[in-house]
């Protein structure tokens, strides 16, 4: 892919008022574009103070600018950073200045686009950026960081060398046909492919995991009016972010929240009481509760140990869809829990007093494959992970050939597809119209 010939600029600290405010210029004319609105170029990679000027030569603002010169910037391009005070008046002023100069404003992810195309990054990494930027927790900062530093691209260029030399191998065995020795039947064929088969699924979990720690999980939660759903939220976000009364119905819409369950990104939906209700409002509340259960990865269902147990069944009609049931026995501190618990296939809470409440957060850890904390797991996204299981799928069909007709061209060919579905992860072979799509979704200025 070639990279692009012409000048771009945008400003890359977020809009509002700040005490600083960065315009970030990169290509060809870079040098110029510092020359015209400073004076000079200042020494590469180290920050001078200076006047930014406009057209006439008056100063639009005085700051701080920085120079990297081609190829040893983020780009691969000359880059230019003017370091100046964050107002929107004045930031607009310096970017009018850059453009009348010759530059262009950037799209969204442009700069990190160029540093892909110049070979500074590879598509992992670029997308480790953005999500470095939009990580909403600890462990999912950590995590794009990882990705940012090469940790995912590392392992799926250990496992395309792994395939190459595989590869390598059997086509070498089917060049050489007329030789004594089958080498495909004599080798350790099998056994290799089979370990490259291990390494992949290793790094499918982990990519699993990585994708939940960016996009978490929708998690809903549903009862009877009253049953202590609003409280359970509570427990669980650790702030009042639901009204909580003894009337029932008070909750009449569905709640939405973000939390940080153990470094997973949660979206909690507080659901409105399941019943029938004469109630206009009450009746709609109930009917988002129902779409929500259709979105959901996680239901908990929330049932009062108060009230008799014919009343929690009356709910099972509503358990339906692809999503993860988790029974709740809410009100444990005011009530018994012998019919309640079924051999330990509910959790015991009390979301009032807190009881159970870390049992129930390692419960739904489990029902979502994050038992197990990992501090080596990487970003990753539902592409990468989908680009995985066809490498998965094309090495499973190609020892499955192996195995029945002993064709080593059948499985040549797998290895092939394998290593195409991996190279589409770093970018070696993607599409211009899904890069583009990838980047589209990155902010102006990065």
């Amino acid at each position: 892919m070639a990279a692009a010939s012409d000048t771009i600029c945008a400003v890359a600290t977020p809009p509002g008022a700040g005490g600083l405010g960065i315009v970030r210029v990169s290509g060809p004319l870079a040098p110029a574009i510092c020359e015209a609105m400073v004076g000079q170029l200042p020494e590469p990679r180290y920050a001078e103070l200076a006047n930014f000027r406009d057209g006439e030569g008056r100063t639009i603002d005085s700051g701080l600018v920085l120079y990297f010169p081609a190829p040893r910037s983020f780009t691969g391009e000359h880059v230019l950073e003017l370091h100046g005070h964050g107002g929107a008046h004045i930031l607009r002023r310096v970017m009018q200045r850059v453009l009348e100069l010759g530059a262009r404003g950037a799209g969204p992810g442009e700069f990190s686009e160029r540093a892909f195309l110049n070979d500074k990054i590879d598509l992992v990494q670029a997308e480790a950026i953005a999500d470095l930027i939009e990580s909403g927790t600890d462990a999912a900062a950590r995590a794009a960081q990882r990705s940012l530093q090469g940790d995912f691209s590392h392992k799926i260029n250990e496992l395309k060398d792994s395939l190459t030399a595989l590869r390598v191998f059997v086509e070498a065995a089917i060049d050489f046909p007329d030789e004594e020795i089958d080498f495909l039947a004599e080798s350790d064929v099998l056994e290799r492919t089979e370990a490259a088969r291990e390494q992949l699924r290793e790094l499918l979990r982990n990519a699993r995991q990585g994708c939940l720690l960016r996009d978490g999980i929708v998690l809903a939660i549903i009862g009877r009016p009253n049953a202590g759903k609003s409280s359970l939220l509570n427990a669980l976000s650790g702030q009042d972010s639901a009204i909580v009364t003894e009337i029932p119905g008070t909750t009449r819409d569905v709640l939405r929240e973000s939390i940080d369950l153990d470094g997973i990104p949660v979206h909690v939906a507080d659901t409105a009481g399941i019943r029938e209700t004469d109630c206009v409002i009450e009746a709609e509340g109930v009917r988002r509760a129902r779409e929500a259960l259709e979105t959901a990865d996680i239901v908990l269902v929330v049932e009062d140990l108060t009230v008799p147990e014919a009343e929690h069944r009356e709910l099972d009609g509503e358990l339906t869809g692809h999503a993860t049931f988790i029974r709740v026995a809410n009100k444990v501190d005011i009530a018994v829990v012998d019919h309640a618990m079924g051999e330990g296939s509910r959790v015991a809470i009390s979301a009032k007093t807190g009881q159970g409440i870390d049992e129930l957060r390692q419960r739904i850890r489990e029902a979502v494959g994050a038992a197990d904390r990992s501090e080596g797991t990487f970003s990753a996204r539902q592409r990468h992970v989908d680009a995985l299981k066809r490498a998965a799928k094309h090495l499973e069909t190609g020892c499955g050939e192996m195995e029945q007709s002993g064709s080593g061209e059948l499985l040549a060919e797998e290895l092939r597809l394998a290593q195409q579905a991996l190279g589409e992860i770093t970018g070696e072979m993607l599409p211009d119209d899904l890069l583009g799509e990838i980047f589209s979704s990155f902010c102006i200025g990065k």
